[in-house]
């Protein structure tokens, strides 16, 4: 080097160093950076070591010649030039590279010794990218900008720093999946005992390295690891980018094990199929149901091919979730593993196109795509056919049939009939619109808007879908006993009702006015409109007729006979007959649960916002609804009725079975007496208007609708007032609100039916000992129930609840997670029911303890005790 390197330092502190004879070479130049700053130039040695930055990189000008092996060693000895050796800085980091880079390698040595330098220039030999880092923290730097394959970690002395604590931070990265950790640990005496390598195994490290300074064996080790567990890394790395070219293929994609257990379906697969790949994934393909159009021996022909490890082409019927049989072309290839055996099968489907597939899947879909009536799934992959590679040509191909052109008349007359049809349901327009967007999309928004127009098809638009055989069995069984109509029906098991079903007219003894009531009952009832009114006290006052006496308190109260223009000698005849024909003998669904449905929604229709959002005539039919909601309920849920193929089911026809005769048998009785017929004096508009207001709130009792009234009150409701309220900070915004409601009657019935809803699962809301005696009460019908079904041979549709093995705080918590809490939360939001909410807590809080306990009973022991 003929003159001296000139040196800069920028406003920045940065130091620039150039040599100016070498200035114009472009190939040998060292890189130093601190942050964004960069600094191109030859390093050199200084006594200014420590002003440095922090990350220094040193390349070479060309690949060195097989005989630079013994110059390396003669720049390994003391005494050796700057130049001629591995840079040493303390803190800082270090890399050589070459033109013919594979692998990169970190080395994390605290000092610059003979061991670091074997492994610089074993890496230089190989022609590896080199990073050398000098503390954990510029360590963890360069891993995470460089990603390196390898990475050798002094293990030799901890007093610099712990490399196990190193190895740990870099494992603990997400790019450290795919490392090679190596240790480098001091050389035993043969005197010594070897250590073992499981804490360096449990610390993260992959391999430990005895130390060896030279060079040959530094790149012998580097070199194994390179070809054999870098070399595996890559291939798993590649695995990723498979998976994703795979689910964005068009053909229908299923690997099995050689089991046949399915461990992969694509995107394509799920669409063709119908079936979503949490259905499918671990489960035999002999578990999925097969279609009866194949010919008997070809599963044999099949297997007799994959399992000599040959491939198999051909035409196969397969059957969709549906139940539709589909003809696929099909291509099945074994795939060869360890020890030299078939370990997997891969099967790539796609639509066999024959004219009579066509005629029925592409017109099918078509008709879909216009009117959004046939909502199978199959047809999502047929969607943008003009856009995707292999979507074949409707026209090209139906052209080929004979009758192709009066098909396709008769096709497209079709589709004009529908566009010019002026009654239209908003999910077909919002289904037309979509599709009318597929049209000039991009592949990947017309995949995703695929998806949207499959949630949309679906029946169960507001229904969470609940994971499968891991779910939390009593939340599974809860919602299987309460959300749906029935599992099946079993032939020859008519279900007669024990108790007696004659409806009773009788009318026992009640206080002829409000005044009359007995001092007992009066004192009780002057709390009523507090919610922590016991009506289990009123219960036993009033000798299980609790119904009669709060309903004619409440009804006084909201004005119910005024507004009726009836009597309250008529009103407490219909009181005296409702409650007459509620089963006392039921333990959790008697009068008691219909007075305490009434009370709490009289509670509801108390507070400020509820009742400026509704008319008293919603009032009038909000208690009355609630008082009759489960007026001659057998004690048995819906999906009881429905297996045991009751006279309810089938006159309903196994659909809100319960609550429609609840409806109707509570009009029947009021309307068959004048003396109890409440409704005899009001006018005709206002009874038809009153009548369906009750028939909608008792039918939104029933459980298999519930996540739709909840999903409609919090985007109809909640959502907008809460914009309303943010974006409104006058006093009379809460008032404007309502005032808005009340121009809106669907808001006002989403209102109505939320309100009840609360009203009549409350129990978990109730102070401690009101709610703990409401579970027990309903544990002891669903035992009722169970023991029923095992009696008769009837599906037992909620398993957990065995009187013998049940979990009562089990059952209380799964129904809070899954029914009560967002619910409430959206009915407090609107209504603000501090008290319900801590009440719920401290319930929740209660279960939980108990359950933590294992404790199956309904209290603490300490409770049991006192």
């Amino acid at each position: 080097m003929g003159c001296a390197p000139s040196i800069h330092v920028s406003q920045s502190g940065v130091i620039y160093c150039r040599d100016s004879d070498e200035s114009n070479s472009p190939h040998q130049t060292t890189t130093i950076s601190q942050g964004a700053a960069t600094l191109h130039g030859l390093f050199i040695k200084t006594d200014a070591a420590d002003s440095i930055p922090s990350v220094l990189a040193y390349q070479s000008r060309q690949q060195p010649p097989p005989s630079a092996g013994p110059r390396r060693k003669e720049r390994r000895e003391p005494g050796a030039s700057a130049r001629g050796r591995a840079p040493r800085c303390c803190g800082v980091e270090a890399e050589t590279q070459t033109s013919t880079a594979s692998a990169k390698v970190l080395l994390i040595f605290a000092k610059e010794d003979n061991q670091s330098d074997g492994f610089w220039w074993a890496c230089d030999r190989a022609g590896y990218r080199c990073n050398i880092a000098r503390t954990p923290e510029s360590a963890l730097e360069c891993f995470l900008d460089k990603h390196q394959e390898i990475i050798v970690i002094d293990h030799r002395n901890s007093r610099y720093f712990d490399a196990e604590d190193i190895c740990r931070s870099i494992r603990a990265t997400k790019p450290s999946e795919h490392t090679i950790i190596l240790a480098v640990v001091p050389r035993t005496s043969a005197d010594q005992e070897e250590t073992s390598v499981l804490p360096l195994l449990n610390a993260g490290f992959n391999r430990q390295f005895m130390e060896n300074s030279s060079i040959t064996a530094c790149y012998n080790e580097l070199v194994q690891i390179e070809h054999g567990e870098v070399r595996s890394q890559f291939k798993l790395r590649a695995c990723n980018a498979v998976f994703a070219a795979l689910d964005h293929c068009q053909e229908a994609v299923e690997i099995t094990s050689e089991d046949h257990v399915i461990q992969y379906v694509n995107p394509a697969f799920e669409r063709m199929m119908g079936y979503h790949k949490g259905e499918l994934i671990g489960k035999e393909l002999t578990e999925l149901p097969k279609s009866d159009k194949n010919c008997v021996d070809i599963l044999d022909t099949i297997n007799t091919f994959i399992k000599k490890g040959k491939e198999w082409q051909g035409v196969y019927y397969a059957r969709r979730k549906s139940g539709d049989s589909i003809q696929q072309h099909v291509k099945i290839t074994p795939v060869i593993g360890q020890g030299g055996k078939v370990r997997h099968f891969v099967s790539l489907k796609r639509l066999h196109c024959t004219n009579e597939n066509n005629k029925q899947l592409y017109k099918s879909h078509r008709d879909e795509k216009y009117t959004g009536d046939n909502f199978q799934s199959e047809s999502h992959s047929f969607k943008c056919k003009n856009r995707r590679k292999d979507s074949a040509d409707v026209k090209s191909i139906t052209s080929q049939s004979s009758d192709a052109p009066s098909l396709q008349a008769r096709r497209y007359s079709s589709t004009a009939r529908i566009h010019s049809m002026t009654i239209e349901a908003p999910i077909t327009k919002v289904i037309n619109i979509i599709n009318a967007a597929q049209e000039n999309s991009p592949i990947t928004v017309a995949e995703a808007l695929d998806r949207v127009l499959e949630i949309l098809r679906t029946t169960e638009l507001y229904s969470p879908q609940l994971g499968t055989k891991d779910e939390d069995p009593h939340t599974s069984d809860l919602v299987g006993g309460l959300m749906t109509g029935g599992l099946r029906r079993l032939s020859g098991n008519e279900y007669v009702f024990s108790k007696n079903m004659n409806l009773s007219h009788s009318h026992p003894s009640v206080p002829n006015t409000i005044n009359d009531v007995p001092p007992c009952i009066a004192q009780l009832l002057d709390n009523e409109e507090s919610w922590d009114f016991n009506i289990f006290e009123l219960e036993a006052v009033t000798n299980k007729r609790p119904l009669v006496y709060l309903g004619l308190k409440v009804f006084a109260r909201f004005g119910v006979s005024e507004f009726l223009n009836c009597s309250e000698a008529t009103l407490r005849a219909w009181l005296q007959v409702i409650e007459a024909n509620y089963h006392s003998s039921n333990s959790y669904h008697n009068s008691t649960h219909a007075a305490d449905v009434l009370h709490a929604t009289a509670f509801f229709l108390g507070k400020d916002r509820v009742k400026g959002s509704l008319d008293h005539l919603d009032e009038v039919a909000a208690l009355i609804a609630a008082t009759i909601h489960d007026v001659d309920h057998p004690g048995r849920t819906n999906s009881f009725l429905c297996n045991a193929g009751s006279e309810l089911a089938v006159l309903y026809n196994d659909m809100a079975v319960l609550e429609s005769h609840h409806a109707a048998l509570a009009f029947q009785l009021t309307t068959k007496d004048s003396k109890c017929n409440i409704f005899k004096n009001i006018d005709r508009n206002h009874y038809r208007t009153l009548r369906q207001a009750v028939i909608d709130m008792v039918l939104a009792t029933e459980m298999t609708k519930h996540f739709e009234h909840v999903n409609k009150f919090v985007n109809s409701i909640n959502k907008p007032m809460a914009s309303e309220e943010t974006s409104s900070h006058s006093e009379g915004s809460d008032c404007e609100c309502t005032a808005n409601i009340k121009n809106f009657p669907d808001n006002q019935t989403l209102i109505k039916r939320m309100m009840i809803k609360c009203a009549d699962v409350a129990n978990p809301c109730r102070p401690l000992e009101l709610c703990i005696e409401w579970a027990g009460r309903i544990s002891e019908e669903y035992f009722a129930q169970t023991d029923e079904e095992k009696r008769q041979g009837l599906p037992v549709v909620m398993p957990v609840f065995d009187r013998n093995t049940c979990s009562i705080p089990k059952s209380q918590i799964s129904f809070i997670d899954y029914f009560i809490t967002d619910m409430f939360d959206a009915w407090d939001a609107f209504a603000h029911l501090p008290v319900l909410m801590q009440h719920l807590a401290n319930n929740y809080k209660h279960w939980k303890t108990l359950d933590e306990l294992k404790c199956k009973s309904l209290r603490l022991p300490s409770e049991n005790n006192n």
